[in-house]
Protein backbone atom coordinates (compact mmCIF):
# COMPACT_ATOMS: atom_id res chain seq x y z
CA UNK A 1 0.00 0.00 0.00
CA UNK A 2 1.34 3.43 -0.93
CA UNK A 3 2.14 5.91 1.84
CA UNK A 4 3.49 9.42 1.54
CA UNK A 5 7.20 9.89 2.23
CA UNK A 6 8.33 13.33 3.38
CA UNK A 7 10.52 14.93 0.71
CA UNK A 8 13.66 17.01 1.26
CA UNK A 9 13.23 19.50 -1.59
CA UNK A 10 12.60 22.95 -0.07
CA UNK A 11 10.25 24.30 -2.71
CA UNK A 12 8.41 26.62 -0.32
CA UNK A 13 11.60 28.50 0.56
CA UNK A 14 12.43 29.01 -3.10
CA UNK A 15 8.92 30.30 -3.81
CA UNK A 16 9.34 32.93 -1.11
CA UNK A 17 11.94 34.58 -3.34
CA UNK A 18 10.37 34.29 -6.80
CA UNK A 19 8.35 32.12 -9.16
CA UNK A 20 9.66 28.64 -9.92
CA UNK A 21 9.63 26.10 -12.73
CA UNK A 22 9.47 22.64 -11.18
CA UNK A 23 10.40 19.99 -13.74
CA UNK A 24 10.52 16.27 -13.06
CA UNK A 25 9.67 12.96 -14.72
CA UNK A 26 6.12 11.69 -14.32
CA UNK A 27 5.31 10.08 -10.96
CA UNK A 28 8.31 11.52 -9.10
CA UNK A 29 5.81 13.06 -6.68
CA UNK A 30 5.45 16.71 -7.66
CA UNK A 31 1.69 16.79 -7.11
CA UNK A 32 1.94 14.84 -3.85
CA UNK A 33 4.55 17.29 -2.58
CA UNK A 34 2.30 20.24 -3.38
CA UNK A 35 -0.60 18.54 -1.59
CA UNK A 36 1.31 17.40 1.49
CA UNK A 37 4.17 19.84 2.05
CA UNK A 38 3.40 23.14 0.33
CA UNK A 39 1.30 25.79 2.04
CA UNK A 40 -2.18 26.01 0.50
CA UNK A 41 -1.86 27.89 -2.81
CA UNK A 42 -4.24 30.71 -3.67
CA UNK A 43 -5.14 28.90 -6.88
CA UNK A 44 -4.11 25.52 -8.32
CA UNK A 45 -4.91 24.50 -11.90
CA UNK A 46 -3.77 21.42 -13.80
CA UNK A 47 -3.60 21.48 -17.57
CA UNK A 48 -4.29 17.74 -17.55
CA UNK A 49 -7.92 18.86 -17.10
CA UNK A 50 -8.96 18.81 -20.75
CA UNK A 51 -11.83 21.23 -20.31
CA UNK A 52 -9.60 23.76 -18.56
CA UNK A 53 -6.88 23.18 -21.16
CA UNK A 54 -9.37 23.88 -23.96
CA UNK A 55 -10.65 27.07 -22.32
CA UNK A 56 -7.16 28.43 -21.67
CA UNK A 57 -6.06 27.53 -25.19
CA UNK A 58 -8.81 29.71 -26.61
CA UNK A 59 -8.63 32.42 -23.92
CA UNK A 60 -5.28 32.67 -22.09
CA UNK A 61 -6.63 35.82 -20.42
CA UNK A 62 -8.94 33.52 -18.42
CA UNK A 63 -6.08 33.13 -15.93
CA UNK A 64 -5.74 36.86 -15.38
CA UNK A 65 -9.49 37.43 -15.17
CA UNK A 66 -10.02 34.58 -12.69
CA UNK A 67 -7.28 35.87 -10.40
CA UNK A 68 -8.77 39.36 -10.59
CA UNK A 69 -12.27 38.05 -9.80
CA UNK A 70 -10.94 36.17 -6.77
CA UNK A 71 -8.96 39.20 -5.58
CA UNK A 72 -5.68 37.28 -5.77
CA UNK A 73 -2.75 39.69 -6.03
CA UNK A 74 -0.10 37.84 -4.06
CA UNK A 75 0.66 34.40 -2.64
CA UNK A 76 1.37 31.24 -4.65
CA UNK A 77 -0.46 30.08 -7.79
CA UNK A 78 0.19 26.57 -9.13
CA UNK A 79 -0.05 25.71 -12.83
CA UNK A 80 0.54 21.99 -13.34
CA UNK A 81 1.84 20.49 -16.63
CA UNK A 82 2.67 23.91 -18.05
CA UNK A 83 4.41 22.34 -21.05
CA UNK A 84 1.00 21.49 -22.50
CA UNK A 85 0.31 25.19 -23.10
CA UNK A 86 3.54 27.19 -23.54
CA UNK A 87 1.64 30.28 -24.77
CA UNK A 88 0.13 30.67 -21.30
CA UNK A 89 3.57 31.79 -20.12
CA UNK A 90 2.95 35.16 -21.78
CA UNK A 91 0.11 35.73 -19.31
CA UNK A 92 2.26 34.46 -16.44
CA UNK A 93 5.04 36.86 -17.47
CA UNK A 94 2.72 39.87 -17.32
CA UNK A 95 1.22 38.77 -14.01
CA UNK A 96 4.68 38.43 -12.45
CA UNK A 97 5.44 42.00 -13.57
CA UNK A 98 2.14 43.44 -12.38
CA UNK A 99 1.38 41.54 -9.15
CA UNK A 100 3.10 40.00 -6.14
CA UNK A 101 2.05 36.50 -7.16
CA UNK A 102 4.72 33.78 -7.22
CA UNK A 103 3.91 31.03 -9.70
CA UNK A 104 4.84 27.37 -9.29
CA UNK A 105 4.96 26.03 -12.85
CA UNK A 106 5.31 22.25 -12.91
CA UNK A 107 6.01 19.99 -15.85
CA UNK A 108 7.10 16.49 -16.84
CA UNK A 109 8.92 17.65 -19.97
CA UNK A 110 10.83 20.72 -21.06
CA UNK A 111 10.84 19.69 -24.73
CA UNK A 112 7.68 21.42 -25.87
CA UNK A 113 8.77 24.64 -24.18
CA UNK A 114 12.12 24.47 -25.95
CA UNK A 115 10.53 23.71 -29.31
CA UNK A 116 8.24 26.73 -28.95
CA UNK A 117 11.24 28.94 -28.17
CA UNK A 118 9.97 29.85 -24.70
CA UNK A 119 12.63 31.72 -22.74
CA UNK A 120 11.42 30.47 -19.33
CA UNK A 121 10.39 34.00 -18.37
CA UNK A 122 13.81 35.55 -18.87
CA UNK A 123 15.09 34.78 -15.38
CA UNK A 124 11.93 35.93 -13.61
CA UNK A 125 11.45 32.37 -12.41
CA UNK A 126 13.96 29.94 -10.98
CA UNK A 127 14.19 26.30 -11.97
CA UNK A 128 14.32 23.16 -9.87
CA UNK A 129 14.47 19.55 -11.05
CA UNK A 130 12.37 17.17 -8.96
CA UNK A 131 13.72 13.64 -8.59
CA UNK A 132 12.80 10.14 -7.54
CA UNK A 133 13.22 9.39 -3.83
CA UNK A 134 16.67 10.14 -2.43
CA UNK A 135 18.77 8.79 0.43
CA UNK A 136 17.55 11.03 3.30
CA UNK A 137 14.00 10.06 2.38
CA UNK A 138 14.54 6.28 2.31
CA UNK A 139 17.40 5.55 4.72
CA UNK A 140 14.99 4.60 7.51
CA UNK A 141 13.72 1.73 5.34
CA UNK A 142 17.13 0.01 5.47
CA UNK A 143 16.69 -1.09 1.87
CA UNK A 144 19.47 -2.85 -0.07
CA UNK A 145 20.98 -1.92 -3.46
CA UNK A 146 19.43 -4.91 -5.21
CA UNK A 147 16.00 -3.88 -3.91
CA UNK A 148 16.55 -0.36 -5.25
CA UNK A 149 17.57 -1.83 -8.60
CA UNK A 150 14.35 -3.88 -8.72
CA UNK A 151 11.80 -1.28 -7.68
CA UNK A 152 13.59 1.93 -8.53
CA UNK A 153 12.82 5.01 -6.47
CA UNK A 154 9.66 6.41 -8.00
CA UNK A 155 7.43 6.70 -4.90
CA UNK A 156 4.59 4.51 -6.19
CA UNK A 157 7.02 1.75 -7.20
CA UNK A 158 9.12 1.94 -4.03
CA UNK A 159 6.17 1.89 -1.62
CA UNK A 160 3.62 -0.01 -3.75
CA UNK A 161 2.59 -3.64 -3.65
CA UNK A 162 3.11 -4.36 -7.37
CA UNK A 163 6.12 -2.45 -8.66
CA UNK A 164 6.41 -4.65 -11.76
CA UNK A 165 2.98 -3.69 -13.07
CA UNK A 166 3.57 -0.07 -12.16
CA UNK A 167 6.87 0.08 -14.05
CA UNK A 168 5.39 -1.70 -17.07
CA UNK A 169 2.55 0.83 -17.19
CA UNK A 170 4.97 3.68 -16.58
CA UNK A 171 7.16 2.85 -19.57
CA UNK A 172 4.12 2.36 -21.80
CA UNK A 173 2.60 5.67 -20.71
CA UNK A 174 5.87 7.48 -21.34
CA UNK A 175 6.02 6.27 -24.94
CA UNK A 176 2.32 6.91 -25.52
CA UNK A 177 2.08 10.42 -24.04
CA UNK A 178 5.57 11.87 -24.50
CA UNK A 179 6.58 10.24 -27.78
CA UNK A 180 3.53 9.05 -29.72
CA UNK A 181 1.06 11.79 -28.74
CA UNK A 182 3.61 14.55 -29.40
CA UNK A 183 4.58 12.94 -32.72
CA UNK A 184 8.24 12.95 -31.72
CA UNK A 185 8.97 9.68 -33.55
CA UNK A 186 7.21 8.44 -36.69
CA UNK A 187 8.17 4.76 -36.44
CA UNK A 188 7.75 3.43 -32.90
CA UNK A 189 9.17 -0.14 -33.16
CA UNK A 190 12.76 1.07 -33.76
CA UNK A 191 12.30 3.57 -30.91
CA UNK A 192 11.38 0.75 -28.52
CA UNK A 193 14.59 -1.03 -29.50
CA UNK A 194 16.49 2.22 -29.02
CA UNK A 195 15.07 2.53 -25.49
CA UNK A 196 16.24 -0.99 -24.66
CA UNK A 197 19.75 -0.29 -25.95
CA UNK A 198 19.90 3.10 -24.22
CA UNK A 199 18.97 1.39 -20.95
CA UNK A 200 21.53 -1.37 -21.51
CA UNK A 201 24.18 1.32 -22.09
CA UNK A 202 23.12 3.54 -19.18
CA UNK A 203 26.29 4.78 -17.51
CA UNK A 204 28.48 4.14 -20.54
CA UNK A 205 30.19 6.68 -22.78
CA UNK A 206 27.68 7.32 -25.55
CA UNK A 207 28.66 5.88 -28.94
CA UNK A 208 25.97 7.07 -31.33
CA UNK A 209 27.18 5.04 -34.30
CA UNK A 210 27.20 1.77 -32.36
CA UNK A 211 23.66 2.43 -31.11
CA UNK A 212 22.56 3.38 -34.62
CA UNK A 213 23.82 0.08 -35.99
CA UNK A 214 22.02 -1.82 -33.22
CA UNK A 215 18.73 -0.08 -33.96
CA UNK A 216 19.09 0.10 -37.72
CA UNK A 217 18.74 3.87 -38.10
CA UNK A 218 21.08 6.76 -38.82
CA UNK A 219 23.52 8.25 -36.33
CA UNK A 220 21.77 11.60 -36.77
CA UNK A 221 18.45 10.07 -35.69
CA UNK A 222 20.08 8.42 -32.68
CA UNK A 223 21.50 11.75 -31.54
CA UNK A 224 18.07 13.31 -31.81
CA UNK A 225 16.45 10.42 -29.93
CA UNK A 226 18.94 10.80 -27.08
CA UNK A 227 18.06 14.51 -27.02
CA UNK A 228 14.38 13.55 -26.74
CA UNK A 229 15.19 11.35 -23.70
CA UNK A 230 16.99 14.24 -22.01
CA UNK A 231 14.31 16.82 -22.86
CA UNK A 232 11.51 14.54 -21.63
CA UNK A 233 13.52 13.91 -18.45
CA UNK A 234 13.74 10.13 -18.87
CA UNK A 235 17.54 10.42 -18.93
CA UNK A 236 20.41 12.78 -18.26
CA UNK A 237 23.93 13.35 -19.52
CA UNK A 238 27.17 13.67 -17.57
CA UNK A 239 29.75 15.62 -19.58
CA UNK A 240 33.49 14.89 -19.62
CA UNK A 241 35.95 16.66 -17.33
CA UNK A 242 38.51 18.24 -19.66
CA UNK A 243 40.99 20.10 -17.47
CA UNK A 244 43.66 17.41 -17.13
CA UNK A 245 47.01 18.07 -18.83
CA UNK A 246 49.17 14.97 -18.25
CA UNK A 247 46.60 12.65 -19.81
CA UNK A 248 44.39 13.90 -22.65
CA UNK A 249 40.70 13.54 -21.71
CA UNK A 250 37.89 11.98 -23.70
CA UNK A 251 35.39 14.47 -25.17
CA UNK A 252 32.18 12.37 -25.17
CA UNK A 253 29.41 12.43 -22.55
CA UNK A 254 27.92 9.60 -20.54
CA UNK A 255 24.17 8.99 -20.51
CA UNK A 256 22.08 7.66 -17.62
CA UNK A 257 18.40 6.69 -17.33
CA UNK A 258 16.93 8.71 -14.46
CA UNK A 259 15.76 5.75 -12.31
CA UNK A 260 17.13 2.24 -11.80
CA UNK A 261 13.70 0.58 -11.81
CA UNK A 262 12.84 2.21 -15.13
CA UNK A 263 16.26 1.22 -16.47
CA UNK A 264 15.65 -2.42 -15.54
CA UNK A 265 12.17 -2.43 -17.07
CA UNK A 266 13.36 -0.81 -20.31
CA UNK A 267 16.17 -3.35 -20.48
CA UNK A 268 13.73 -6.23 -19.99
CA UNK A 269 15.49 -7.73 -16.95
CA UNK A 270 13.65 -9.47 -14.13
CA UNK A 271 16.46 -9.00 -11.60
CA UNK A 272 19.99 -7.65 -11.28
CA UNK A 273 22.18 -10.44 -9.96
CA UNK A 274 24.90 -9.61 -7.45
CA UNK A 275 28.41 -10.21 -8.74
CA UNK A 276 27.54 -9.48 -12.36
CA UNK A 277 28.73 -6.59 -14.49
CA UNK A 278 25.12 -5.40 -14.59
CA UNK A 279 25.08 -5.12 -10.79
CA UNK A 280 28.13 -2.86 -10.87
CA UNK A 281 26.64 -0.72 -13.61
CA UNK A 282 23.35 -0.28 -11.72
CA UNK A 283 25.28 0.56 -8.56
CA UNK A 284 27.05 3.36 -10.42
CA UNK A 285 23.74 4.52 -11.92
CA UNK A 286 22.24 4.75 -8.44
CA UNK A 287 25.14 6.84 -7.10
CA UNK A 288 24.84 9.10 -10.16
CA UNK A 289 21.15 9.64 -9.35
CA UNK A 290 21.97 10.62 -5.76
CA UNK A 291 24.77 13.05 -6.65
CA UNK A 292 22.68 14.72 -9.33
CA UNK A 293 19.69 15.05 -6.97
CA UNK A 294 21.88 16.48 -4.22
CA UNK A 295 23.33 19.11 -6.54
CA UNK A 296 19.84 20.16 -7.63
CA UNK A 297 18.30 20.30 -4.17
CA UNK A 298 21.28 22.04 -2.57
CA UNK A 299 21.11 24.84 -5.13
CA UNK A 300 24.25 23.86 -7.01
CA UNK A 301 24.44 23.82 -10.79
CA UNK A 302 24.27 20.34 -12.23
CA UNK A 303 27.00 21.36 -14.63
CA UNK A 304 29.13 20.72 -11.55
CA UNK A 305 28.79 16.99 -12.24
CA UNK A 306 31.19 15.46 -14.78
CA UNK A 307 33.35 12.37 -15.26
CA UNK A 308 36.96 11.84 -16.31
CA UNK A 309 38.16 9.37 -18.92
CA UNK A 310 41.68 9.63 -20.30
CA UNK A 311 42.30 8.56 -23.87
CA UNK A 312 44.94 6.23 -22.42
CA UNK A 313 42.13 4.36 -20.63
CA UNK A 314 42.09 5.57 -17.00
CA UNK A 315 38.69 6.67 -15.73
CA UNK A 316 37.01 8.20 -12.68
CA UNK A 317 33.24 7.92 -12.57
CA UNK A 318 32.36 11.35 -11.20
CA UNK A 319 33.92 14.76 -10.63
CA UNK A 320 31.82 16.99 -8.37
CA UNK A 321 32.20 20.76 -8.72
CA UNK A 322 35.74 20.31 -10.10
CA UNK A 323 36.89 19.50 -6.55
CA UNK A 324 35.92 15.96 -5.57
CA UNK A 325 36.78 12.80 -7.52
CA UNK A 326 34.46 9.83 -6.89
CA UNK A 327 35.01 6.30 -8.17
CA UNK A 328 32.19 3.77 -7.70
CA UNK A 329 32.71 0.02 -7.29
CA UNK A 330 30.11 -2.50 -6.19
CA UNK A 331 32.84 -4.64 -4.57
CA UNK A 332 32.58 -5.69 -0.93
CA UNK A 333 36.37 -5.87 -0.76
CA UNK A 334 38.39 -3.20 -2.55
CA UNK A 335 41.44 -4.24 -4.56
CA UNK A 336 44.39 -2.12 -5.81
CA UNK A 337 43.01 -2.09 -9.36
CA UNK A 338 39.84 -0.40 -8.10
CA UNK A 339 41.77 2.79 -7.31
CA UNK A 340 43.88 2.97 -10.48
CA UNK A 341 41.75 5.74 -11.98
CA UNK A 342 41.87 7.82 -8.81
CA UNK A 343 45.65 7.40 -8.56
CA UNK A 344 46.08 8.50 -12.17
CA UNK A 345 43.94 11.58 -11.60
CA UNK A 346 45.88 12.40 -8.41
CA UNK A 347 48.95 12.97 -10.59
CA UNK A 348 47.21 16.01 -12.05
CA UNK A 349 46.97 17.65 -8.60
CA UNK A 350 43.58 19.18 -9.37
CA UNK A 351 41.18 17.70 -6.79
CA UNK A 352 40.68 18.33 -3.09
CA UNK A 353 39.30 14.86 -2.30
CA UNK A 354 39.58 11.39 -3.83
CA UNK A 355 36.85 8.96 -2.77
CA UNK A 356 36.09 5.33 -3.61
CA UNK A 357 32.45 4.40 -2.94
CA UNK A 358 31.90 0.68 -2.44
CA UNK A 359 30.14 -1.93 -0.31
CA UNK A 360 32.90 -2.41 2.26
CA UNK A 361 31.73 -2.44 5.88
CA UNK A 362 34.09 0.22 7.25
CA UNK A 363 35.52 3.53 6.00
CA UNK A 364 39.27 3.58 5.41
CA UNK A 365 41.82 6.28 4.65
CA UNK A 366 44.71 4.98 2.57
CA UNK A 367 48.28 6.23 2.86
CA UNK A 368 48.00 8.02 -0.49
CA UNK A 369 44.99 10.03 0.71
CA UNK A 370 42.25 8.07 -1.04
CA UNK A 371 39.18 7.73 1.18
CA UNK A 372 37.25 4.45 0.93
CA UNK A 373 33.62 4.88 1.97
CA UNK A 374 30.81 2.34 2.29
CA UNK A 375 28.02 3.64 0.08
CA UNK A 376 25.73 4.37 3.05
CA UNK A 377 28.44 6.50 4.65
CA UNK A 378 29.05 8.30 1.37
CA UNK A 379 25.36 9.07 0.84
CA UNK A 380 24.91 10.27 4.41
CA UNK A 381 27.99 12.51 4.15
CA UNK A 382 26.90 13.78 0.75
CA UNK A 383 23.47 14.87 1.96
CA UNK A 384 24.94 16.25 5.20
CA UNK A 385 27.16 18.54 3.12
CA UNK A 386 30.42 16.84 4.11
CA UNK A 387 31.52 15.77 0.62
CA UNK A 388 31.19 19.11 -1.18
Amino acid sequence: MNSYIERVAEIGKRLEKKSLFLFGPRQTGKSSYIKNQLAQPELSWTLLDNELYRDLSMRPSLLRNTLRAKGINDGVVVLDEIQRLPDLLNEVHMLIEETEIHFLLTGSSARKLKKKGVNLLGGRAGRLNFHSLVWPEIRRFETSPDAIFRTGLLPSAFTGDDYESFLTDYVGLYVKEEIEAEREVRNLPPFWEFLRIAAANSGEITNYENVARGVGISGVSVREWYRILVDTLIGFEVPPYRKTKIRKPNASSKFYIFDTGVTRKLQGLSAIEEGTAEFGRYFENYIAMEIRSFLDYSGSDNEGLSYWHAQSGQEVDFIINDRVAVEVKAAKRVSPRDIKGLKALMEEGLMEKYILVCREDFPQLLDNGILILPYRDFLSDLWDGKIV
